[in-house]
């Protein structure tokens, strides 16, 4: 018996292959870094790709910027250019590089000027190294330049320098992911005088920039950045890896990301130091009720400093909680965090800072063995406050539903104190009914709103009613103006706990379902079996979660396959997601491994926003949500990427299922062409020995008549064996050798036993063969030609086992949904020891022959064959009289997997 397990290729090696053929596929950049323009960079980068071209490597310029520099351009002199594609741009014609031009044209190597350039509108692409990505994805080698001031996370030291915003970054991965890095370096004073002399910037432009960014200071400050940037990027790839890690294991670092814009400022900062002590970082945000009624603004902000950390490499974390502070600290238990980086900016002293605990003091006081890292706010910006205006409506909800149940709960509270005082009751009492109406008010009601106006009502109605002079809102008591501002304070901040103790609980009921609906997919993903079903479940859940239509391609949609659309009953019109254009977004997703469409930098004109399902660093599939009713918020794509990392587990246990089902049956064709080969071998032997034999003896000796006739015989019937096993060969050729299926029609079960039958009594016309049929007509699906060669090869086998005057019995009924074949025979049964090898021609350890088997050599083994194609059985018994039954079964239903 074939040991599988130990034939079937460990799928993390496959996936391992399959991950080292992309590698090397993948084109490689190389960088020549500056720390300032005019340094030399494009000048290099030119004198090196006329080098490659004299080599014979195949070299485009696809984008250099129109320098005034005539000795730059000169270099220009003999390389291939690419046209560059003109984009309208508020009615000016700007140049932009082709990138499709670049992909068609397929060079060895192309030439990209400025890296960190932000493309036009139009442009597939918002930035350039998004399209130099695409090119090194596509196996093209990449050159081009950038200078120190465009680095993501240096922007903040830059800007500290030169008191310049630069807006045009690129992330760290992209320059820590280079082939090579070429630093161009000359000294402050030489780049100064070529300012001077006019050979960088025109005359006008060049005094401006000299007065502003290139002061001597800013340039020997940015060249030591760009040195210090290049020397650790040289020791990181000198160093021991694995001991580095092993060092810095306890490091792990938390950002605090929030709307402020200055939190971009931590992020930067988290990040430089995370790559300079080798540790994981992760950037945390924290949701909660108020986040729902963000302005546009604030939800960019939030957008963009996510977007930042991600792109530095950062693990995004959301979170849900009332209290930033708590959360955050629980997070870090849990998480094993080291060090906290939170932003800080100058406030000005309110009443509201004396009485509550800033963040930073909340987290030391939560967490006294963790280090907390303030970096503080950019004191040449404004200092970031939050929307005052919004922040006064974000809980204030108006409607004539909770106005009445405040108006009865407040009647019904004051005409209960008014009994309270017909019994004589002490007003303290009348106090804390009007307290509890506030808090049933709280509870029952929406926002803060209704909270507040039953604190200053229910003052108002007891000193109407309850204090002397009744009836009126004067008081000739000294102590009740204090009575009063107590009885407020109390009851307002009642109401703000109240509503605080509901927002909590619905944060936790949207934890609870989250976190509900992701154990539910995951458990229904894990008992789902098939890429079909697979697809449909998740398009179910996703259409329900988000009331969007969707869309789900498990294959390259570049290669015209059709993605599975869902679309719910409020979303009309979904169609537009089947386009080509829609289509092309999501085979630029599947090719390069990151979303786009609606709301990203990439191909932002889509109406869809599309996702990778990605796992072990393979595309298995793209989601696509419709964006028709507006972009996703943040929240909602953090959610999909939780549900895309469920799916990409169930997509891979699928793959890796039909792998090791193609790999059985790779194994099992095997098997049955090694015994096939091995049959042969030994059933073509004994006839063609004694074919040879008899016709040697005819030819050399004179024979008698009855000798002659003898050998003529013998040679006859072996010949016939001959025909007899050439038939079987035919009869497994026909089965399909993919899959090993069979094109099965409905037949007569009846004809099929009755044209065997007549094929046998041509050879063994004196056999006595009784046949039982049922009296109704049996349609069985098979292939007629195979099921009758079984019967052929069973009968025979019964014939050459049994005595000569023996009866062999046919028989045939139907059982259920199958329909059964039997071939009984009288002769002495099989031995026990056959039974294991009886539909197997070769027999191990060569103890026996598979000539002296009871079976036929080759006969039984395609009949086990022809029925396992059938999706039957076959099997053998002895009978207590004596003798042999060999019995298969045929389904009689034609199910998807009988076809």
């Amino acid at each position: 018996m074939v040991n599988y397990d130990k034939e079937r290729p460990n799928p993390d090696i496959l996936l391992e292959g399959i991950r080292s053929n992309e590698s090397r596929e993948t084109g490689k950049l190389k960088i020549f870094f500056g720390y300032a323009a005019g340094v030399g960079k494009t000048y290099a980068m030119l004198d090196d790709a006329r080098e490659q071209l004299k080599s014979g490597i195949d070299v485009v310029v696809g984008y250099v910027e129109p320098h005034t520099r005539p000795e730059t351009m000169q270099l220009l002199d003999g390389l291939p250019v690419l046209p560059p594609k003109v984009v309208e741009h508020k009615n000016i014609q700007l140049k932009e590089f082709d990138l499709d031009a670049a992909l068609k044209r397929k060079a060895q190597l192309i030439l990209v000027d400025e890296l960190a350039h932000s493309n036009a509108d139009g442009v597939r692409n918002r930035k350039r190294y998004q399209d130099i990505e695409e090119l090194l994805n596509a196996g093209i080698d990449v050159y081009t330049t950038i200078n120190v001031q465009h680095i993501e996370s240096l922007n903040d030291v830059v800007q500290d320098i030169t008191k310049i915003n630069v807006r045009e970054t690129v992330p760290d991965y992209i320059f820590d992911s280079a082939n090579k890095v070429k630093l161009i370096d000359i000294e402050p004073d030489e780049l100064l005088r070529r300012f001077e002399k006019g050979k960088i910037y025109r005359p006008e432009r060049a005094e401006t920039a000299l007065n502003n960014f290139f002061t001597k200071e800013n340039l020997r400050l940015l060249r030591e950045i760009a040195m210090r940037k290049a020397a650790d990027r040289i020791s990181h790839d000198n160093q021991n890896e694995r001991r580095m890690a092993e060092k810095m294991a306890s490091i792990k670092l938390l950002v605090c990301i929030s709307t402020s814009p200055s939190s971009a400022k931590c992020i930067r900062w988290t990040a430089r130091t995370a790559e300079a002590f080798h540790a994981p970082w992760i950037a945390v945000y924290v949701e909660n009720m108020e986040s729902q009624y963000f302005t546009e603004s604030e939800n960019k902000n939030i957008r963009a400093n996510l977007d930042l950390a991600a792109r530095l490499g950062a693990e995004i974390v959301t979170l849900n909680g009332h209290d930033v502070a708590t959360v955050v600290a629980e997070y870090a238990k849990l998480s094993g965090i080291t060090n906290i980086v939170i932003g800080k900016s100058r406030n000005k002293k309110t009443l509201k800072n004396i009485f509550e605990m800033n963040l930073e003091d909340k987290l030391i006081s939560l967490l006294s063995s963790i280090e907390i890292h303030i970096i503080p706010g950019d004191p040449t910006q404004n200092p970031y406050r939050k929307p005052r205006r919004k922040q006064i409506r974000k809980n204030l909800f108006l409607s004539w539903y909770d106005t009445l149940k405040t108006s009865g709960l407040l009647t019904a509270a004051t005409l209960l104190s008014m009994g309270l005082r017909a019994l004589d009751i002490g007003d303290h009492n009348i106090i804390m009914v009007y307290i509890l109406s506030v808090l049933v008010v709280s509870r029952i009601t929406m926002g803060y709103f209704y909270g507040i106006v039953a604190s200053i009502l229910s003052v108002i109605a007891f000193n109407f009613f309850f204090t002397v002079p009744y009836y009126t809102l004067n008081t000739i008591q000294p102590g009740y103006p204090i009575t009063f501002v107590i009885m407020f304070l109390v009851a307002f901040i009642t109401s703000a706990l109240t509503v605080r103790i509901k927002i909590q609980a619905r944060l936790a009921v949207e934890r609870e379902h989250r976190t509900g609906v992701l154990y539910e997919i995951n458990k229904k993903l894990l008992v789902t079996r098939g890429l079909k079903n697979i697809v449909a479940l998740t398009n179910e859940y996703i259409t329900k979660l988000f009331v969007r239509s969707v869309i789900f391609y498990t294959q390259d949609p570049g290669n015209s396959s059709t993605g599975a659309l869902m679309q719910p009953p409020s979303d009309t019109d979904a169609s537009f997601m089947l386009s080509e254009d829609e289509r092309a977004v999501a085979h630029w997703v599947f090719i390069n491994k990151k979303r786009a469409g609606a709301g990203t930098d990439t191909l932002m004109g889509a109406g869809a926003f599309y996702m990778p399902v990605i796992s072990q660093g393979n595309v298995l599939g793209v989601i696509g949500l419709s964006c028709t009713k507006g972009n996703l918020s943040q929240s909602n794509r953090s959610f999909l990427r939780m549900i895309a990392s469920q799916v990409a587990m169930a997509l891979e246990r699928q793959y890796l299922s039909d792998e090791q089902h193609r790999i059985l049956l790779e194994s099992e064709k095997e098997k049955m062409r090694s015994n096939l080969l091995r049959a042969i071998s030994h059933d073509l032997r004994t006839p063609l020995t004694g074919i040879l034999g008899a016709s040697s003896a005819i030819l050399e000796n004179r024979l008698d008549l009855q000798t002659h006739d003898k050998l003529v015989t013998d040679i006859k019937e072996d010949s016939q064996w001959l025909i007899r096993m050439v038939e079987n060969l035919l009869s497994v050729t026909r089965i399909n050798e993919g899959t090993m299926n069979v094109a099965k029609a409905p037949e007569a079960a009846e004809e099929i036993v009755a044209e065997a039958i007549s094929r046998i009594r041509k050879r063994f016309s004196d056999q006595k063969i009784s046949v039982r049929v049922p009296d109704e007509l049996l349609m069985v699906p098979m292939d007629g030609t195979l099921i009758e060669q079984v019967l052929i090869n069973l009968i025979e086998n019964a014939i050459k086992h049994s005595p000569e005057d023996s009866v062999i019995e046919v028989k045939v009924e139907k059982s259920g949904g199958h329909a059964v074949f039997e071939v009984i025979d009288n002769g002495n049964g099989i031995a026990e020891q056959d039974f294991p090898y009886l539909f197997e021609s070769y027999i191990p350890n060569g103890q026996r022959s598979s000539d002296s088997s009871r079976g036929m050599g080759i006969g039984l083994t395609i009949c086990m064959s022809i029925i396992k194609a059938h999706h039957g059985k076959m099997e053998a018994a002895n009978k207590k009289t004596g003798g042999a039954i060999f019995r298969f079964t045929l389904p009689l239903e034609r199910g998807e997997d009988n076809k």
